[in-house]
């Protein structure tokens, strides 16, 4: 079984505030811990379910943040960011069984967790076929392209509650909740552990494993904090100014929503 996890920091056990997401920042050097020890659980649940390549990509920031030596030896890990539009997924192809995300967050414009936001802090919100897109549901997409299942996540509730929504049979573990600027989390060791035996609940689950399904064609709207962005990803092939702080596009082929996001972000 050849699985992949991709891993974030906004949506690990604790993390409450950007310093703790951001290197030389203080509290940083606590979640990148944090951030290894629930991305190694998930690769350890991994293999626990028979896994025999193990693919992670570090997909917080720099790419940089998980602790390379403390994950099992028979992991692949990805550091730093091509610019493919594969992005949090980089390399995914049809090879892969599952693909599972550890440390995931609320979208843009969400209020399930203070560090909410999708792929960059330029965004208010973005919209695919008219609901709020996620980086869950990017990515989710962009896997499914290729026929692969997400079959697990972990971040804060309300991600959760949105991926669950997408697929009843996807596997989670919600490691805090929010109100305003605060989260309540559980322990972190416990956050560890239930995200072990989720992974390894998940992959032997043949209903989370079965082959995903996409829409035939995509409406995405990308709404800017600022319009001068919006004006500058107007001129991007096939985009257009749909309001002072939104560009619209569509495509047929969600790789094509993944690159036009990679050049207009």
């Amino acid at each position: 079984m050849k699985v992949y996890i991709s891993a974030d920091i906004e949506g690990a056990s604790g993390i409450t505030h950007w310093d703790e997401a951001f290197k030389q920042k203080p509290g940083y050097d606590e979640y990148r811990e944090q951030m290894t020890l629930e991305t190694v659980a998930a690769c350890e649940g991994a293999l626990a379910a028979g896994a025999s390549e193990i693919t992670v990509k570090d997909a917080h920031s720099s790419g940089r943040n998980i602790l390379p030596g403390r994950l099992p030896e028979e992991v692949r890990l990805i550091r730093g960011w091509s610019g493919h539009p594969l992005c949090m997924v980089q390399d995914i192809d049809d090879s892969y069984d599952a693909l599972a995300m550890v440390g995931y967050h609320s979208a843009a414009s969400a209020g399930n967790n203070p560090l909410a936001h999708t792929i960059t802090g330029k965004l208010a919100k973005l919209l695919i076929n008219g609901e709020v897109a996620s980086e869950f549901l990017l990515h989710r997409n962009a896997a499914a392209g290729f026929g692969v299942a997400t079959v697990f996540l972990s971040g804060d509730q309300g991600i959760c509650h949105v991926a669950t929504g997408t697929n009843p049979h996807i596997h989670t573990v919600a490691t805090k909740t929010s109100d305003g600027h605060s989260t309540t989390s559980i322990h972190p060791a416990k956050a560890a552990r239930l995200i072990h035996d989720g992974v390894a609940a998940a992959l032997g689950d043949a209903a989370a494993l079965e082959k995903p399904s996409l829409a035939d064609h995509f409406e995405m709207e990308v709404w800017y904090k600022e319009n001068t962005d919006a004006y500058k990803a107007s001129h991007y092939p096939g985009a257009r100014l749909h309001a002072p702080h939104c560009v619209a596009y569509e495509a047929s082929d969600f790789f094509e929503i993944m690159r036009m996001l990679q050049f207009v972000l």
